[in-house]
């Protein structure tokens, strides 16, 4: 994908040996638009390495630095390249990235089998669980014992095998270490540490009281939509929470758009799965079925205490679309999750 933004590049990549030299000579053709440093972020001091670079010769040629976890944890320690960069997250594919090529059924039956990263995605079936695995073993292996000191690595893996049968459910810290035999702290540790590596992603209720709503049960849903263990409702409800992080942080990353993913729940068990919360204007609730078509009961209170700029249910077998006089839309989801027609600014 970097290589293809420009057809005159130059690409270097520190896994390669022979690419070592360019590094340590700083000699890439500079009259050549792009230039794309891959794993930059395993040389070190490369964040020094790069403001010299930047402090010096200035903004052309253009700079690409690409890499995996790492390179996003590794921004986040100091400041030396502040206002010298601007950070683009690459998720999977989705129905909206998709759009049209192809039907949007096959593709949804796909992304659940085969999840959104493209070499498993446009790879024969059979290949996912191959990809899978190794993939997983890739990041926990190497990314995370480069990252962290952590002695358990099988329990984080049971962690996980744990968080794939519970999606769409809130996750209860005490009640996972429990099933780990260590201390709720180590639990919260472990799930920060899977955040970090983009294995899995928090959404947390939403409460004015900030503090509040970290204190509550969060629920946890996977970047690989194929690893969840459950019904279709819950690989829908995963998806739809992928697809609409993944339009946040777009929105984020190319705009400056700020908005929080959170759901939100009463004491007596009234909930929408989804609400956005912009920083600077009303938000939106989100409900997903699988098959029910019948409006949410819930959406009365909550419309009523959020005042929310849209509400819709999106239904994935649904017979007939339809809105209601107060504003709310029920919608069928795939065409919905293929169209996106959610905060487009």
């Amino acid at each position: 994908m970097s290589k293809s933004l420009f057809e005159n590049h130059d690409y270097f990549s520190w896994d390669a040996l022979e690419d070592r030299e360019v590094f340590q000579t700083k000699t890439w053709d500079r009259k050549k638009p792009l230039i794309v440093f891959d794993e930059l972020h395993k040389k070190p001091q490369f964040k020094a390495w790069l403001k010299g670079i930047f402090d010096k010769e200035g903004v052309r040629p253009r700079l690409l630095v690409t890499g995996s976890a790492r390179l996003d944890i590794a921004k986040k320690m100091g400041d030396s390249l502040a206002g010298r960069f601007y950070a683009y997250r690459l998720h999977p594919l989705d129905l909206w990235e998709l759009g049209t090529s192809g039907a949007v059924e096959k593709n949804y039956e796909r992304l659940l089998e085969c999840s959104g990263f493209p070499e498993p995605f446009f790879a024969k079936k059979h290949i996912y669980k191959k990809w899978a695995t190794t993939h997983l073993d890739l990041i926990l292996r190497q990314d995370l014992l480069d990252l962290e000191s952590v002695r358990s690595i099988s329990k984080i893996e049971t962690l996980l095998a744990l968080l794939q049968t519970r999606v769409a459910s809130t996750v209860s810290y005490s009640s996972l270490a429990r099933d780990l035999e260590v201390d709720g702290k180590t639990v919260k540790k472990w799930l920060e540490i899977l955040e970090n590596l983009f294995i899995v992603f928090r959404v947390s209720p939403f409460h004015k009281n900030i503090a509040r709503s970290i204190m509550k049960e969060p629920k946890y849903y996977f970047y690989d939509v194929a690893r969840v263990r459950g019904d279709e409702g819950q690989k829908l409800e995963n998806l739809v929470a992928l697809a609409l992080k993944k339009r946040l942080d777009y929105l984020h990353d190319h705009v400056g758009f700020k908005a929080q993913l959170h759901f939100v729940r009463t004491k007596d068990g009234a909930e929408i799965d989804f609400y956005i919360h912009p920083e600077e204007s009303a938000g939106h609730l989100i409900e997903v079925k699988l098959s029910d078509g019948a409006r949410s009961p819930h959406f009365d209170r909550f419309v009523r205490q959020l005042r929310p700029a849209s509400s819709v249910q999106i239904v994935k077998n649904l017979t007939r679309e339809k809105t209601f006089p107060d504003g709310l839309e029920v919608r069928a989801a795939l065409p919905w999750l293929r169209d996106m027609p959610i905060l487009n600014l």
